[in-house]
């Protein structure tokens, strides 16, 4: 394990990588255009979508979503179109729409199929308790995505 962990210190913890944070870091990384992330390790890397509740209570709601957040927002829905697009071979495309109060939607589609539809409340707030259940959460959004490019191939394709 990297010296570059979450709290600095070495750890005797290996983090395990399901496929879904495997794909977090796919897109992050995929977008880092200048190699800034090139040194951090998967755990530095993932800290940001962890926010607690205690946290998320002294997140203020009051003016725009922070562009770090909405970056998060972006790369966790474009990982679950990158897992159905994995699954399927269908090409899979991410719509997020947030407006400046941090309410909006985000879509996965393939094609004229709409695989994933969630609305984001709170956006300024966006994250998880812990790794396993972003890992959870993004699963069962790619499970259904899955669900319904199976069940209605024609419509996702092109």
């Amino acid at each position: 394990m990297s010296a570059n962990n979450l709290n600095g210190n070495a750890s005797n913890t290996e983090l395990t990588l399901t496929p879904f944070l495997k794909a977090i870091l796919m897109q992050i990384r995929g977008q880092d255009t200048y190699g800034f992330y090139r040194s951090w390790s998967d755990e530095l890397i993932l800290k940001p979508f962890i926010v607690t509740k205690q946290k998320k209570r002294e997140i203020s709601v009051e003016g725009e979503v922070d562009p770090a957040t909405l970056s998060r927002i972006n790369a966790y829905f474009r990982a679950i179109a990158a897992r159905i697009e994995q699954e399927t071979g269908l090409i899979s495309n991410v719509v997020v729409n947030v407006n400046h109060e941090g309410f909006g939607w985000a879509l996965v589609f393939s094609g004229r199929l709409l695989l994933v539809v969630k609305t984001l409340r709170d956006a300024h707030r966006f994250g998880f308790e812990s790794l396993e259940k972003l890992s959870a959460e993004g699963e069962t959004l790619v499970e259904k995505g899955l669900d319904l490019a199976k069940r209605f191939p024609e419509v996702g394709k092109i």
